[in-house]
């Protein structure tokens, strides 16, 4: 399969509970390349609610998602991968809770995210190198949004404005929605995914994603954190 661009996620194991119903709950399943039955809310148009986020999967994103380098190779940057696993510990926290950013939901960590962040700017950091520069017209679009001077120099450096500092470890579960959709949802997803949350939350490995021509994102690769 052909890929237009590449990122690394976090991507919950398949096996967890918790995980199983957020892969139904989006529609798209990063691991298997297949669409999933949503699971039937009263009172939520699942289809409708997950219709953005649903081409990128259950996911965190760690580095964004980027062109590579003309002078590059998906096998070389496979390769990359692995030694950036080998040389990062696994990191636990102490849970997951939903919670609103802005207008949509996504489940957010409780407790200390300090490793969390410095496992995420070792993924954009050390695999720069590999990111085709953001075309004008990309850096354009992206300041549209009314960037922060922090998040201009992150868009001009790493090619996104929301890394490093600006980095908040999130797991999207449905795209923007209006304030009456947003509580409704909210307590579906309380009722439905809350109870299976972990506790602690562990991140015990990271993945490598392609981009497919029709937008959707399927697993490469899954990398046990080793360090």
């Amino acid at each position: 399969m052909t890929f237009t661009r590449y990122a690394i996620y976090f991507a919950p194991p398949a096996r967890a509970e918790w995980a199983k119903f957020a892969t139904s709950w989006l529609g798209w399943d990063v691991e298997t390349g297949n669409d999933v039955a949503h699971p039937v809310v009263d009172g939520v148009d699942v289809a409708a609610v997950t219709q953005v986020p649903r081409k990128y999967g259950l996911h965190a994103t760690m580095k964004p998602p980027f062109r590579l380098r003309d002078d590059q190779s998906v096998e070389a940057l496979v390769d990359a991968c692995a030694r950036l696993a080998q040389m990062q510990p696994p990191v636990t926290l102490d849970g997951l809770e939903i919670a609103r950013l802005g207008r949509f939901l996504a489940l957010r960590p409780l407790g200390d995210e300090a490793a969390l962040n410095t496992l995420a700017a070792a993924c954009v950091r050390d695999l720069d190198s590999f990111r085709a520069p953001a075309s004008e017209a990309e850096l354009e679009r992206r300041r549209r949004a009314g960037l922060s001077p922090e998040q201009d120099v992150n868009l001009v450096q790493w090619g996104y404005p929301y890394v490093m500092e600006a980095f908040r470890f999130h797991i999207t579960l449905s795209g923007r929605l209006s304030k009456p959709t947003l509580a409704t949802v909210q307590d579906a997803l309380q009722t439905r995914l809350g109870p299976l949350l972990p506790s602690p939350f562990e991140i015990t490995d990271l993945v490598l994603v392609g981009e497919a021509e029709d937008g959707r994102f399927h697993l490469i690769h899954r990398y046990a954190l080793s360090g």
